[in-house]
């Protein structure tokens, strides 16, 4: 039998005899499926909004975000009603395994009659220039907006009538340690007084260890808030605070009293569910 191929029957094949053609087909698939990241890798980039950099922990964030409190209290200045307390909220997600909390300070602030935009503004004026602080009317009214470096946002916002609540934000974090909020001891002084003296005012016995919210202002010294936990009643009687201030009241409207005693400011909030009362010495 010659070894002839025979017209009429096809060439032999085997296993081997596709492999070109699929490892073409391989090939045009990797580069796509390259392209395809690279295009969305730039998409991100252009559209996406930036991440916390490097991760950084709230313990890492934490003495940033009191710095901040310390400069938002010096450039309010006599406006400032309270430093309200840290809130560290749990549960965000950094990543589809990984679980982040987030670190918010504060520091309420009341205005003038009619002097709203003139209180945000000055403030805005008198942070630091890098933070690049601004102020917008929007729909819900006046806000402020800076930028406190690292991925820390500031905002200002109306809480209510005359007054304004200006927040510093970390946004979601890894939790790392923790808020190290052992950095915000401080001794008490005039607002613990100021806060005693209001609490027999209203009937109330004067606390021995009052909360305390602090941070450093950035000239020196130290903002101190006293926080108040005794229940005051659905309806505190606002009357018994008027013989303490000096000047008249600083504030006046249906859900919030205030005044100044000597250095301090004393704030009795009936807004919500739960009034409280604080005492506040400010930066000097």
């Amino acid at each position: 039998m010659s070894g002839a191929v025979q017209t009429g029957y096809a060439p032999p094949t085997g296993p081997d005899a596709a492999v070109p053609g699929r490892r073409r087909w391989l090939l045009v698939a990797t580069v796509a499926w390259a392209l395809l990241l690279a295009l969305l890798a730039w998409t991100s980039v252009r559209d996406d909004p930036p991440t916390v950099r490097e991760q950084r922990t709230l313990f890492e964030a934490g003495p940033l975000v009191d710095r901040a409190v310390g400069e938002l209290a010096a450039a309010a200045g006599a406006a400032v009603l309270e430093l309200t307390p840290p809130q560290v909220e749990r549960g965000c997600r950094i990543s589809p395994l990984a679980e982040g909390a987030t670190l918010s300070r504060g520091v309420a602030v009341a205005a003038t009659e009619g002097g709203e935009r003139q209180l945000l503004e000055g403030i805005a004026d008198r942070l630091p220039p890098e933070w690049r602080a601004g102020v917008r009317m929007t729909p819900d009214g006046l806000r402020l907006r800076a930028d406190a470096g690292e991925f820390v946002a500031v905002a200002g916002r109306p809480a209510g009538e005359r007054r304004f609540q200006l927040t510093v934000d970390t946004g979601c974090r890894p939790i790392g340690a923790g808020y190290p909020r052992s950095g915000n001891a401080a001794t008490p002084g005039a607002e613990a007084t100021a806060l005693t003296d209001a609490l027999r005012a209203l009937g109330l016995p004067a606390e021995a260890a009052p909360e305390l919210v602090t941070a450093r202002c950035p000239g020196g010294g130290v903002t101190r808030t006293a926080r108040s936990a005794a229940d005051l009643g659905p309806q505190p009687q606002v009357a018994a605070l008027a013989p303490l201030a000096t000047g008249g009241p600083l504030l006046e409207t249906a859900e919030v009293y205030a005044y100044r005693t000597g250095r301090s400011t004393v704030v009795l909030d009936t807004t919500g569910d739960a009034p409280h009362l604080a005492a506040t010495t400010a930066c000097a």
